[in-house]
């Protein structure tokens, strides 16, 4: 290549924000900066850390979206998804035919997950996911004559996904914007976050505060007209919220006696995060009769995501199907994916082998250690979270929650921590953190250091009235 042609393809590269905020409408995009704001455009990325098409090395404290377990450029999982591309892109999975790497991964994701949750139903996502875990539910009961059996409980601050039914479940107001939103059969029941350091209530009060609430609207609605409770062990893009000791467990024996299935969305608490493939058992002692998985799930190198549904449900729905219509209706183009069920593969054997829900397990509570640390800024109203998922709530010292200056506070912590080389998640009031689960003790030292500076030149300015 001469000197000319380098000269225009290094020209061609610099223009990228450009042609991004031009073409590009992305989710979640602030439409009042829609053309005019330049975003920071990734092109590589290794271990625990992302390079912008500037140059500029970033500490991703956000695992990409919550799914970055065994850490960028791993040769490994590249290796397995080329070499699938190679032997078979791809092939439908409907009907009566399926592929290789569909039929492993189904096996495997049996094996891990807890009690009879032995039928896998894969999607192309978390939110697929979800709506099809929805979906089973009102076929279950209408195949046993129950088609009023069809109401969902949600919560507040829940997040389930960005399709039209998913984003009806999710009950985080800062996304209720000007789209339509189901409302005739979902229902949101206060959110559950208990903050031990901030509730006035004790962790069992506010327990019986909730299934007594819980209690009531199935009441109200009628247990017959409820068919399922979609519930994420913790609330993660709501603002890392944890419910009281004993909740999940609690929820799931009232969704038993009143017949109403329990939905476990695992998306970002399945596959390491909290130092298990799956938490709902190992951590919160249920065996729920769905639960979703995604993200993780392939280590974010493939869209990916799956229901694991019980046999019981599945036997049900099979035995009660109809003779003139029997077919299952609910599919995706790429459901079973054999490039991406490869990946799953791969990076199940990856994490296995390596122990990283072990390794999770150990650096976890050093990084909570580490971030409460933190609460000795003037600006922090509290950080909370469990193990490599957690949230640094910012407030100016007067009226704590996502106000305007609350937000602008949190926004400028962010602009700090980016300046400074280390990415975390805005979202109102909140800075949230979910590293790749490989991460490091020295990075979580890292991620600690850069937070409190950039704590102490956001307080330096809202105490100078910069803000």
């Amino acid at each position: 290549m001469n000197a000319l042609a380098e000269t225009a393809e290094l020209r061609n590269d610099l223009d990228l924000p450009a042609k991004d905020a031009r073409h590009v409408l992305h989710p979640w995009a602030d439409l009042q900066a829609l053309g005019s704001d330049r975003p920071v455009v990734m092109n590589s990325a290794k271990g625990v850390r992302v390079k912008d098409s500037e140059g500029t090395t970033y500490l991703d404290a956000i695992g990409g979206m919550w799914c970055m377990t065994v850490g960028y450029g791993c040769e490994e999982l590249a290796d397995a998804i080329g070499d699938q591309a190679r032997q078979m892109a791809y092939y439908t999975s409907f009907g009566d035919v399926s592929n290789e790497p569909a039929a492993q991964l189904a096996e495997k994701l049996a094996e891990l997950s807890p009690g009879d949750l032995n039928r896998v139903h894969f999607t192309t996502g978390g939110s697929t996911a979800v709506e099809s875990a929805v979906r089973i539910a009102h076929y279950y009961f209408a195949a046993q004559g129950k088609p009023e059996k069809r109401h969902v409980l949600s919560r507040v601050n829940a997040y389930h996904g960005g399709t039209y039914l998913t984003q009806s479940l999710s009950g985080k107001a800062a996304d209720k914007t000007h789209f339509h939103y189901e409302t005739e059969f979902i229902h949101h029941l206060s959110s559950p976050g208990h903050d031990p350091d901030r509730d006035p209530l004790s962790a069992e009060a506010r327990l019986t505060e909730l299934l007594d609430e819980m209690e009531a609207e199935i009441q109200r609605l009628g247990p017959e007209n409820v068919a399922c409770f979609v519930a994420e062990p913790i609330l993660a893009s709501g603002g890392v919220l944890t419910p009281p000791k004993g909740y999940q467990k609690a929820t799931l024996e009232l969704c038993r006696k009143h017949g109403i299935l329990y939905v476990s969305d695992e998306v970002v608490t399945g596959f390491g995060r909290l130092g298990h493939f799956f938490a709902s058992e190992a951590r919160f002692g249920i065996v729920p009769d769905m639960i979703i998985t995604a993200k993780g799930i392939t280590s974010g190198y493939q869209p990916l995501g799956a229901v694991l549904v019980s046999d019981r449900i599945a036997e049900t729905i099979s035995k009660a199907a109809p003779s003139e219509k029997p077919v299952f209706s609910n599919g995706f183009t790429y459901s079973g994916h054999p490039v991406a069920c490869a990946a799953a593969l791969t990076n199940i054997k990856i994490m296995t082998r390596d122990d990283i829900c072990g390794h999770v397990r150990d650096v976890g509570p050093y990084f909570m250690a580490r971030l409460r640390e933190l609460l000795d800024s003037p600006i922090v109203y509290t950080v909370r979270g469990d193990h490599l998922m957690a949230c640094v709530e910012c407030w100016t010292g007067e009226e704590a929650g996502p106000n305007d200056k609350n937000m602008a506070l949190a926004a400028r912590v962010d602009a700090y921590c980016q300046e400074a080389g280390l990415l975390v998640r805005p979202y109102e009031n909140l800075c949230i953190l979910s590293p790749p689960l490989v991460i490091s003790r020295d990075d979580i030292d890292e991620i600690v250091g850069i937070m409190g500076s950039a704590l102490t030149r956001a307080a330096a300015d809202l105490e100078a009235g910069r803000l």
